[in-house]
């Protein structure tokens, strides 16, 4: 067996005749997908039959789920009553000719095989897995059959009980880890297949990703480079290089855009490498959305012979300067946690991303885009692929570069105590080293962490760690020993195959306390978990980069149906029932959901639909409390406070109530077009304040209460803008205007920050007598005689506030249909428009009404 990089090679003996000390002519590369005739049956069971698989690459469920064996695991309970496919072995197998060799070699490649596999080729085994991320390359050449179809056989053994059965074989580790089962810890397996607080425990096996043949003499094994850009943007700096595996003497280097050659080299291949530097000035650069472009090179190595080519590989890239920068404040302890983007400071929001499906096969490239666009158009410019799920298709970071979304991404490590064994070591190097060889060229990546977590999970259980301890192997002999992958082996990697792309240890990581808001990234669970704050206190619990946060909400009422078996007319359609709870994986969300509810809105268990709006909406105003009150302490340089907010989660990866603002059928919650209006470019602020004085230091009767506004805006954009400042107030009971003046003229709004404009009392006739509490607030920044922000302030919280039912709401839809105006006499919150039919999309929902606009 040889080993060469990261692809683990079974070279097999060559058939007799064939002399390997001459040089073979060269044979262009050529590529089969092995996807055709494949079957699937269970190993244990004499009374399976072998059955034809649901589609390629796929996985055991789909498989069942096609032929019926298995109901679908989304509906009611049935999750339930597939578990018992996790435990058992299953085989697959399909047939394919023999190629014509010429000259050269035949490789098969397998891009990936979940997870424990045993590959068999014509009786001989070939290939055994351990790591469902680790694309294996085999040669085969010398199994090819002349006279007939060459058998392949895939044996997938239970990834579950070989996870036991780990975790018994090493007692002197201190397993342990939050969701999902400890013997998760012990495998190189997607982690949320093992449930998580927001997704089911279903253990898929198979093939997949692709299987292909390979026929050829010499290849491009690897293409990458690295770049730089001048801090000046004026030039930039390619330096492209391609390994080469065989016989091949040169490569040529293109580099084009859009379709058009930018330069070309051609250059010797020795010992196996080429490589080659381009320069070029005043250079395309590429831009997260809403800053620029984002314009895609690309570099195609093309392995020559004189005039004739025998391999070519391709890859985009986007040329931009990337940095996290990380230094003093002007007047706050601790420092900075942002992204420089072409020397832009990026305030990045954002949201977590987890797998878009328990049965990754399933996704396609189209689905992948619909995401990444749905997160673009919510004005969001950043994305964290977060650990406990898998290294995202290809078609997921094309998205991100071809829109301008920037991407943080997770190692695969989450929540818990992984061990450090050399078998253990072994795997996560060649993962690591495979994936980011995969990845590197994608301009969307702009950091890599090594776990999602872990070093919360140590502190919790108060595992060893001293920050003041640098030798490496130390820490593998103390009882929290993945210390030493999370900031030795990923790090080293990192830094040898993408040394311009920050590594961070974990999210959150700090350096010496997951908790301290002032250095690096924290998760802020103390709304929902934790000591379960107000949302409307978000500002006192900022951070540097908050890289986690959120809120729950039941998903849209046609999901809820989509999952009860009898759809609209199941029984157990109503918020408390058995299948609705089991559709909601959060430990104590009974708890939770209520208490924010009951704090903030006036609310009913039925009709159905009523306490899914109240959800969505809670969700709604706590998700943007967040966003606005962070997004002010973004004040421009010296003063970046707070750099990112990145909501958890976007999706769903099953039909559930949990904290993702758009649910597994992409059907956007109330919170996604909420966070969408208070990521806008320009967005004005406000927070309600309550201010006491007592008369003397005695009295508890005689007290005077002023009911306060801060008000402030966010410029986000590169352009200073100079604006008006309006304020008007409404009667909420009714509908009355009570107010209307400029409050400031030529405010001058300095670009790429957050800007203070005043304190002012809430403006009613009478203060002091409650008038306060019936008087919403709307802030509006006006230039050149057009609205460019505006902000609805009502009184919190929501459920005292007398809210009135519009005898005069009036919807009007535009004579081209493509817009629907609303007004009313009285002010309205969360005015929510729903169709049935599931292609209308709205551009704007959950929405504010005040009298006299529209």
């Amino acid at each position: 067996m040889e080993i060469r990089g990261d692809a683990r090679c079974l070279t097999l003996p060559r058939p007799k005749g064939q002399d390997t000390n001459t040089i073979p002519k060269l044979t262009r590369r050529v590529i089969t997908p092995i996807d055709k005739n494949w079957t699937f049956k269970q190993v244990d069971d004499e009374n399976s039959a072998s059955l034809p698989v649901a589609q390629f690459p796929t996985n055991i469920h789909l498989d069942l789920i096609h032929h019926k064996i298995i109901p679908d695991p989304f509906i009611g309970k049935n999750e339930i009553d597939v578990q018992w496919v996790g435990e058992k072995a299953w085989i697959y197998k399909t047939t394919f000719p023999s190629p014509v060799i010429e000259a050269g070699k035949a490789v098969l490649v397998f891009d990936g095989l979940d997870t424990y596999a045993t590959v068999v080729l014509n009786g001989k085994e070939i290939l055994k897995t351990e790591d469902m991320f680790i694309p294996e390359r085999v040669d085969v050449t010398g199994l090819m059959r002349s006279d007939k179809d060459n058998m392949l056989e895939i044996t997938f053994a239970s990834t579950y009980l070989i996870g036991m059965k780990l975790v018994e074989e090493y007692p002197e580790h201190q397993w342990g880890c939050w969701n999902g089962d400890a013997s998760r810890l012990a495998v190189r397996k997607a982690q949320y297949h093992y449930g998580w607080d927001w997704g089911p425990t279903l253990f898929t096996c198979g093939p997949w990703r692709p299987i292909n043949l390979e026929v050829y003499s010499s290849r491009v094994s690897d293409l990458y480079f690295t770049t730089e850009v001048d801090k000046s943007l004026k030039s930039a700096q390619v330096v492209a290089q391609a390994d080469v595996e065989g016989n091949g003497t040169e490569v040529t280097f293109e580099i084009s855009l859009n379709g058009t050659t930018v330069s070309q080299e051609t250059v010797k291949v020795d010992k196996g490498f080429a490589t080659a530097t381009f320069m070029t000035q005043n250079p395309e650069l590429w831009y997260p959305a809403t800053y620029g472009q984002q314009p895609l090179y690309t570099l195609t190595a093309s392995l020559v012979s004189g005039t004739t080519e025998y391999d070519s590989v391709s890859k985009r890239f986007g040329l931009r300067r990337a940095e996290l920068i990380q230094r003093k404040l002007e007047d706050a302890p601790g420092t900075t946690f942002f992204f420089e983007i072409n020397n832009i400071p990026i305030f990045c929001g954002g949201s977590n991303w987890i797998p878009a499906d328990n049965f990754i096969p399933r996704i396609s490239s189209q689905k992948y885009r619909e995401w990444i666009k749905l997160l673009v158009e919510g004005n969001q410019v950043m994305i964290r692929v977060w650990g406990g799920g898998i290294f995202e298709e290809q078609a997921f970071y094309d998205a991100c570069d071809e829109m301008g979304v920037l991407v943080w991404q997770d190692f695969l490590f989450a929540c818990g105590n992984y061990p450090a064994h050399d078998n253990f070591l072994d795997l996560v190097q060649r993962e690591a080293r495979a994936n980011v060889k995969l990845l590197r060229h994608h301009p969307s990546i702009v950091i890599w962490a090594g776990n999602n977590e872990d070093y919360q999970y140590q502190e919790s259980e108060n595992l060893h760690y001293d920050p003041n301890d640098k030798d490496p192997l130390n820490w593998l002999k103390g009882n929290f020993p993945a210390r030493y992958i999370y900031e030795k082996l990923l790090p080293d990697i990192a830094k040898e195959l993408v040394p311009g792309t920050y590594y961070h240890p974990g999210s959150p990581f700090g350096g010496k306390d997951t908790r301290d808001p002032t250095v690096g990234d924290i998760h802020q669970w103390n709304v929902w978990h934790g000591t379960q704050e107000k949302y409307q206190d978000f500002d006192k619990l900022s951070g540097r980069f908050v890289s986690e946060f959120g809120m729950e909400a039941f998903p849209s009422i046609k999901t809820i149906d989509s999952y009860l078996p009898e759809g609209k007319q199941d029984t157990d359609r109503y918020p408390q029932s058995s299948t609705v709870d089991f559709h909601n994986k959060a430990t104590g969300h009974e708890r939770r959901i209520a208490l924010y509810l009951v704090e903030n809105m006036q609310y009913k268990f039925e009709p159905l639909e009523q306490f899914v709006y109240c959800t969505q909406l809670t969700q709604a105003e706590c998700l943007t409390s967040a966003y606005r009150l962070w997004k002010r302490q973004w004040k421009g340089p010296g003063r970046e406070y707070c750099a990112g907010a990145l909501v958890w989660q976007l999706n769903d990866c099953w039909p559930v109530t949990s904290w993702s603002i758009v649910d597994y059928y992409l059907r956007p919650k109330h919170a996604y077009y909420a966070i969408k209006r208070e990521l806008a470019p320009i967005t004005i602020g406000m927070k309600r304040t309550v201010h006491t004085t007592p008369a003397d230091k005695y009295t508890r009767v005689y007290i005077k209460t002023v009911h306060k506004i801060e008000l402030w805006a966010s410029n986000f954009s590169l352009q200073q803008r100079t604006v008006a400042v309006h304020i008007k107030a409404w009667d909420i009971i009714t509908g009355q205007e009570t107010s209307s003046h400029t409050l400031r003229s030529g405010l001058v709004l300095d670009p790429n920050r957050s800007v203070e404009i005043t304190e002012l009392t809430v403006p009613v006739k009478t203060p002091n007598t409650d008038q306060e509490v019936c008087t919403v607030v709307a802030a509006y920044l006006v230039e050149n005689e057009t609205q460019i922000a505006r902000y609805v302030s009502w009184p919190d919280p929501l459920k005292y506030v007398p809210l009135q039912k519009p005898k005069c709401l009036k919807l009007t839809l535009s004579p081209d249909a493509r817009t629907v105006e609303i007004s009313a006499e009285v002010p309205l919150k969360g005015v929510v428009l729903e169709a049935e039919d599931e292609k209308v999309v709205w551009a704007d929902n959950c929405l504010d009404v005040v009298p006299g606009e529209v």
